[in-house]
């Protein structure tokens, strides 16, 4: 489940552990975990890649990158000194990290992941907080599962003293909490390079260059919310667009954001399915339809010119 070019495999962490994955459409947010992961891109070392680009997101699992590691050669021990079970909340046993066993591949392995949002992996930004609700994990799963990837993050940080307690560093960086906390792993056990994802992708697409001349760059994401905000792709691309004054507009299934905070993020205006169709259903089953709607109206806002009494702030209303 990679892509191989020339030595460089590609993973997408949402194909291999994502949400789609679960069983039944069964969401567990304390017992998914990354294991499949670590397992493709143990898979992608054996296919003689030399280096791995990991795209993080759509992850089901908030365990840190707990299985990720144990995938790839790494124990996570109890008190008793017995490997711990797989998934976030399993994480508070911990009581030792033994990275002796991890692939000795690994070191001579250039890993690359490439994530879209920037939040640490602990705290009111952290992976459980943030993204554990849509994982399925309520009020007391959220704080459990904080409290285990803080005392994940220190264990792994008492495992490598050779890296001067990186994993008490690395877990406040931006990206770490990507993926449910596979951004930290991926870090600071592996020594992955972390890259936005958005802008890996822009460059590959060569974007830059063809926002030359260009009069308005059109982005959109299901929903637009305060995730969106953390770096998401909507917000990479106003930003590389922004950087050359070209204007950006999206479409969406909803939005959450208002107008300020739209415009904070270098997004002129939103056109939502749920401005004209307020039945989220519909909005999912009649999604072509709506969306020729919502396109028309922009069209008409923003590639045509405005009757003469009529501003632009007055057609973006509408």
């Amino acid at each position: 489940m990679f892509a191989a070019r020339e030595g460089v495999a590609v993973v997408e962490m949402a194909d291999v552990s994502g949400l789609r994955r679960l069983p039944h459409g069964r969401l567990a947010a304390l017992e998914a975990s990354s294991y499949g992961t670590g397992e493709v891109m143990r898979a992608a070392v054996d296919h003689g890649c030399h280096t791995i680009v990991l795209g993080i997101g759509g992850s089901a699992s908030t365990d840190g990158g707990a299985g990720m590691v144990q995938a790839l050669g790494g124990r996570l021990l109890d008190s008793a000194g017995e490997e711990v079970p797989r998934g976030g909340a399993a994480l508070a046993r911990l009581a030792r990290v033994d990275l002796s066993g991890l692939d000795p591949r690994l070191a001579k392995t250039r890993l690359i992941v490439a994530s879209d949002v920037d939040n640490p992996l602990t705290g009111p930004r952290g992976a459980a907080a943030v993204y554990g609700p849509q994982k399925g994990a309520g009020p007391e799963d959220v704080a459990s599962l904080d409290a285990a990837l803080s005392r994940w993050a220190s264990l792994v940080a008492a495992s490598t003293p050779s890296r001067e307690s990186v994993g008490e560093a690395v877990h406040e960086l931006p990206g770490a909490g990507a993926a449910g906390g596979v951004g930290f792993a991926a870090v600071a056990v592996l020594g992955a390079e972390l890259q936005p994802g958005i802008g890996l992708i822009l460059d590959l697409l060569r974007f830059h260059e063809k926002l030359q001349g260009a009069r308005l760059v059109i982005t959109g994401e299901g929903s637009l919310d305060e995730q969106t905000l953390s770096g998401k792709a909507p917000v990479g691309v106003a930003t590389a667009a922004a950087a050359i004054g070209v204007p950006v507009v999206a479409v969406c299934g909803r939005s959450l954001l208002t107008i300020d905070q739209l415009r904070g993020a270098g997004i002129q205006q939103a056109y939502a399915l749920t401005d004209i169709e307020p039945d989220v259903q519909r909005c999912l089953t009649e999604a072509g339809p709506l969306l020729e709607q919502r396109v028309r109206a922009l069209a008409r806002d923003w590639l045509s010119e405005p009757e003469p009494s009529e501003s632009r702030e007055e057609a973006t209303r509408s």
